[in-house]
Parts: structure tokens; C-alpha cells; sequence
């Protein structure tokens, strides 16, 4: 071989290495398509504009979504350029599942404060609830409960009015719930924000669904907000009108715990501790959300929620660690385990920590 072919095939390599470490990577739990993969794609390429640098998907979907988080906690948070992009349902099996990652192992380059909202079909009066059952759906059965049963001494009670009262369908994908929602087969459903405006929204503009309920969007001091999406139907505010008093109590408390974590963690952003490109990552999401150009693109698919970003979600995550106590993590074990009949265990751990 000739000393100019060496010369360009080496040129030729270096090139190649040089796009190919020039490219960050979002790693998303889920396959294509998925709520949280179309996330990941409007915000890189948004994101993109202030990097000056490439983002890539990778996709590594398994079973609720663990596989993914747990390979970049095991392997690929040691490579610089890999950002994990976290959804509600890996908050919920941090909290209940034998899981690799622990979010206290990284730093948060942001993350947006998303809400869940439930919609039910119109004039439907939802004594009794058919909703599609599954491990993300947790929030949802704790709020119907409360909702449907009042004010109970005992985690028992609340066990048993559920069990009367909720037909809870096993087995039914994404897919599959919106459709049955559609026919009316199920008279409830929920989404994220970007689903429900997908979803369910064109439901209530034809007159065959409404808003049902929604969580709130969780504040500093860890009290939750109403959502100005959906002023006015956020789960207490309900709940003290048909009941005349707030919430309380262990099952309630349960029900904070779950849905702050689901929420709260609803589309966030890891990358390792001491990561170097932390901070560039921070500044460049901190542009995004500065940039009315490219918030009126994520506003138009999401809603307007607000992004914390860099200590700022440190903080946010904080709060979110009040929310365990003994009481709670046992309580939703204990209902997860009777009521819904979902795999859990009671991590003692995160008590300790």
C-alpha cells in the first residue's frame, strides 16, 4: 500500500472516530415510538441547537422498562456522552422492585415537572371505575379508590372497597386501553401529557370524553400544585369537594409516595457523577427552556410544565425522598401485593438511606 493511501485511510478513520465522539447518546428504556422515546426526540433535537454536536437514540426496551436503566447503571454511564432518559414507571420500580440503578449514584442534568391526567367517558359517573390495570397505572388505582371510597380507619378497608368497587383489566397493552377506551369498553383511562393531547384530547372535543382527575405537579415544599393544563381537577381538590374534608391517612400517604415518584420523575436526565459534560449539558438544556422558539415546539406536543435543571432538580429529587417513610413504602407494598396484585417488595434500604 502507498504512503497516500495509508495517509488518507488514516485520515479517513481519524474522521470517522471524530464524528463518532462528537455524538451525545440518549438512552431510552423503551422500543420506538413509546411516550418517552418521542420525548427524547423532540428534545434532542432542540437540544442539538446549543450543543453543536449530534444526538442518538438508543432504545433498550424490556420488561417495564428496567432493562434499560439498569445496562446504563451497570455499563454505559462510565462512557462521557451517554444520558439517561428516565421515565415515571422506572420512579415507581426504583421504589418497589429489586432494581440495579439508584438514582442517588448519578447527577440530574434536568428534568421536566410533568403531571399524569385521567379522563373518563363524559356524564359517566365512575362508581365503578373499569380501568385498564399494570405496574404505571399504581397512582391512578390509589386515586380512584380514595375517591370513590372517602375517608377509612384501616389500609384494609380501602383494600376491600377497591376490590368491589374498581374492575381492574389485566393484560391489555398501551394500544389496547386506548381502543377499549375509545369503544367504551373501559369507562377510564390516563396519559401523560403528550398522550392525553394525542389521545384523549380529540375524545373531548368530539363530546365522548372528559377530564377525570389529575395528580398535581409537585411544588418545592413537596405539596402539589393544581396543573394550569387542567385548572381545577386535581385529585384533592375533588376529593375535599365530594367529601368534605382532605385527604389522610396511611393509604393516602401511600398514594402521595407513588405518584410524586411517578410524576415527579416523569422525563428526567442522568448522567454520572463527576460526568465533565455535565455542566455543558446542563447549560444547553438551560437554553432550551430559555428559548421561546424552541418551547413553543415542545409546548405544542406536551403542555406547559416547567424545566428544573441542574441543582435545581438535585433538590427536586430531594424532596422527592421525603415522601418514603416507613408507613408509606409499606403501605404501598401491602396494597400493590393485595389489592392490585402486582409483584413488590419492601425495600428496607431506602428507609435507611
Amino acid at each position: 500500500m502507498t504512503k497516500s493511501k495509508n495517509l488518507l485511510l488514516g485520515l479517513i478513520a481519524t474522521s470517522v472516530f471524530t464524528v463518532a465522539q462528537a455524538e451525545y447518546t440518549f438512552v431510552v428504556p423503551q422500543k420506538p415510538g413509546g411516550g418517552t422515546s418521542v420525548w427524547a426526540e423532540i428534545v434532542a433535537i432542540e437540544m442539538e441547537k446549543y450543543l453543536d454536536e449530534d444526538i442518538v437514540i438508543q432504545h433498550i426496551p424490556g420488561a417495564r422498562d428496567i432493562a434499560g436503566f439498569n445496562e446504563f447503571h451497570n455499563k454505559l454511564q462510565h462512557d462521557d456522552k451517554t444520558i439517561m432518559i428516565s421515565h415515571g414507571g422506572n420512579g415507581v420500580s426504583f421504589l418497589q422492585e429489586n432494581v440495579d440503578y439508584n438514582y442517588n449514584d448519578y447527577t440530574s442534568v434536568g428534568l421536566m415537572n410533568l403531571n399524569i391526567i385521567a379522563g373518563k367517558r363524559t356524564e359517566d359517573d365512575m362508581k365503578n371505575p373499569r380501568f385498564s390495570a399494570g405496574s404505571g397505572m399504581v397512582p391512578e388505582a390509589f386515586a380512584i379508590t380514595l375517591l370513590n371510597c372517602g375517608p377509612k380507619d384501616t389500609v384494609a378497608e380501602y383494600i376491600s372497597c377497591f376490590k368491589s368497587t374498581v374492575t381492574w383489566v389485566y393484560g391489555m397493552s398501551g394500544g389496547e386501553r386506548r381502543l377499549a377506551f375509545r369503544r367504551g369498553e373501559l369507562n377510564g383511562t390516563r396519559e401523560n401529557p403528550a398522550a392525553f393531547k394525542k389521545h384523549v384530547a380529540p375524545l373531548i372535543e368530539s363530546g365522548d370524553a372528559e377530564v377525570w382527575f389529575h395528580h398535581g405537579v409537585l411544588q418545592p415544599d413537596g405539596t402539589h400544585a393544581d396543573d394550569a393544563n387542567y385548572p381545577g381537577m386535581q385529585f384533592e381538590t375533588l376529593y375535599e369537594q365530594r367529601w368534605g374534608e382532605a385527604p389522610s391517612g396511611d393509604f393516602y400517604d401511600a398514594y402521595k409516595l407513588v405518584k410524586s415518584f411517578r410524576d415527579g420523575l416523569q422525563k428526567a436526565m442522568w448522567v454520572s457523577k463527576d460526568n465533565p459534560n455535565a455542566e455543558v449539558l446542563q447549560n444547553a438544556l438551560r437554553q432550551v427552556a430559555n428559548s421561546e422558539e424552541s418551547m413553543a415546539v415542545i409546548r405544542e406536543k406536551v403542555g406547559d410544565y416547567e424545566w428544573i435543571i441542574g441543582d435545581d432538580a438535585e433538590e427536586h429529587f430531594q424532596t422527592l425522598i421525603t415522601f418514603i417513610t416507613e408507613n408509606s413504602l409499606q403501605t404501598l407494598v401491602t396494597v400493590n401485593q393485595q389489592a392490585f396484585g402486582l409483584d413488590s417488595v419492601y425495600k428496607v434500604e431506602l428507609i435507611n438511606d
